[in-house]
This record gives structure tokens, C-alpha cells and sequence, in this order.
């Protein structure tokens, strides 16, 4: 989905910020899985809550609003060069990080239009591409930027994806421009819609989420209250709250949701189901 200038004038206007007159079209659709937003209806939300919008954006940091390394996607550099093109070409994300060796060692960003521009060249072929030749250059940041300064940064460059790193230069997630959108005018897709990676909604009404998810993602799509002050993650929240690191298929009511150990890897809570205390009162 394509935000045009004009719409970024004015999104952008009603919180002191400037997206400049001659700014390229900006792509919202990135690595967290999906768009963030895009209609015009975008401006009257954001108007609405532009009070919180402010505070948010001065008052939290990038890693508040992260998508945190365990559920980043990315590419491997050693593959094949055709399983990169398939990956980019079916998968939902406009960018990706590229790795070598190690998930750790971030050297690029693969932009789906970049992938298709080389692939269009004359005598091109999917095993052929040089993926880190056409990979942007990626863009460290530190983990404690504030929302004001990382979007101004992104619109000062053109950019919508930035590396997450801490004090020791360690890659701790990714940060997009419709993360901080999102944090600032709140999601205005379709409410029936749960757009997450890593969350399912089930006919019986639960959600089934996986442990890596973050609640403020969570909270965000589906409207709930879920405190994040002392876990980032849903399954963080859990061993939190239990004070344990719940075996599979034990079960937990807090802050008026009943969650369900589904899956457990080692010490990692890695599935979850969730509905309502009311929800699940009905069905005992």
C-alpha cells in the first residue's frame, strides 16, 4: 500500500513533523507482516489521538515497538540464489534482512523491487542474482532512539526499515516506519482482521499465539489491555505472571484472559491458546 505525499503532509502535520514536499511515494508494507495503514481515514484517526500520539512518540524507544530478534524473518546469504528469489517473491514482506553466518550478522536488506529490477536485466535468471550486490546497505540503530527521533530519521532518509542494536552493538530486532505509525495513529485496518504473524484466530473464538508475539502487538490488534512493563512477549508475560515456566497444557487466568501452555521447547513457552476468563468460565 502507497501513502502519497500529500497524505503524509497532512498525517505527518498534525504532529509537527514534515515529511517534505518532494518526498518519494513511501511503501508501508515491510517485515512486521502486513500494512500498517494507507487510507485517507488515517488523518481523522490520527487527529483523535494525537495527544497520545505525541506522548508516545517522545516518551517510548524503538525497542518498545520492535519486532524483537526471535520472530525476525530474514535471508541466509549461502542459499541458493533461487530459494532467496522464491523466498522474497511468494512471501508476504517487502523487506528482509540478509545474514551471513549467523542471523546476528546482518549485511543487507533485500528489497523486493530491487530483486525484480535485477531480475528483469537481459539474460537474467533467479540462479544467477548476486542477492548481496542489489541489497541495500542496512541502517544500525541504537535500541534507545525515541520514536520522535527514529521517525524523523526515517523520513529524513527515505528509509523504512532500520537493524535494532544495544550499547554493545548487538542486534536485539528490527524497527519499521509503520511500527511507529502504527504506535502513533493505531491500526486502521479492518478491526475484524487479525493481521500478526504468529497469531491465529480460532473458530471457537480463542486465539492460538505464538510465544515470540508482543503484547503490545496483541493489545493493539485486538483492542486489550495487557500489561508490558515487566515482559515485552506474550509468553514473557505468562512466566511472569506464574512465576514458573508452566509445563504444556497447564492453564492461567490474569488480567481477564484465561492462557493455555499449548507448546513448550526447553525453557521457551513457544505456543499459547487465549480467550476471554468469561470465555472460558462457559466452557468448564
Amino acid at each position: 500500500m502507497i501513502w502519497r505525499t500529500g497524505i503524509l503532509q497532512r498525517l505527518f502535520g498534525l504532529f509537527g513533523l514534515t515529511a517534505g514536499r518532494d518526498a518519494a511515494p513511501l511503501s508501508l508494507v515491510d517485515g512486521r507482516a502486513g500494512e500498517a495503514a494507507g487510507r485517507e481515514g488515517a488523518a481523522s484517526k490520527a487527529e483523535r489521538d494525537k495527544g497520545q500520539g505525541l506522548s508516545d512518540l517522545d516518551e517510548l524507544e524503538v525497542s518498545d515497538v520492535m519486532v524483537h530478534r526471535t520472530a525476525m524473518r530474514g535471508l541466509n546469504a549461502d542459499d541458493a540464489p533461487e530459494a532467496i528469489v522464491r523466498a522474497v517473491l511468494d512471501g508476504p514482506f517487502t523487506r528482509l534482512p540478509l545474514w551471513r553466518g549467523s542471523a546476528d550478522n546482518i549485511i543487507g536488506v533485500v528489497h523486493r523491487t530491487n530483486l525484480l529490477r535485477a531480475l528483469v536485466e537481459p539474460g537474467a535468471e533467479p540462479a544467477t542474482i548476486d542477492i548481496a550486490r542489489i541489497a541495500e546497505k542496512p541502517w544500525f540503530v541504537p535500541d534507545t532512539t525515541s520514536l520522535r527521533e527514529q521517525l524523523n530519521a526515517f523520513l529524513r532518509r527515505n528509509r523504512h526499515l532500520a537493524v535494532v542494536v544495544d550499547e554493545y552493538g548487538e542486534v536485539q530486532g528490527l524497527v519499521t516506519l509503520s511500527d511507529i505509525l502504527e504506535e502513533v495513529v493505531g491500526d486502521v485496518s479492518d478491526e475484524r482482521d487479525i493481521d500478526i504473524q504468529g497469531v491465529r484466530q480460532e473458530a471457537d473464538g480463542s486465539i492460538v499465539v505464538e510465544g515470540s508475539v508482543a503484547i503490545r502487538d496483541l493489545n493493539r490488534a485486538l483492542d486489550w489491555s495487557l500489561p508490558d512493563e515487566e515482559a515485552t512477549t506474550i509468553a514473557g508475560l505468562v512466566i511472569h505472571e506464574s512465576k514458573s515456566i508452566p509445563e504444556e497444557r497447564q492453564a492461567f487466568t490474569f488480567h481477564g484472559k484465561r492462557f493455555i501452555v499449548m507448546k513448550r521447547v526447553k525453557n521457551r513457552i513457544t505456543r499459547l491458546r487465549i480467550r476471554t476468563a468469561e470465555a472460558a468460565e462457559r466452557q468448564t
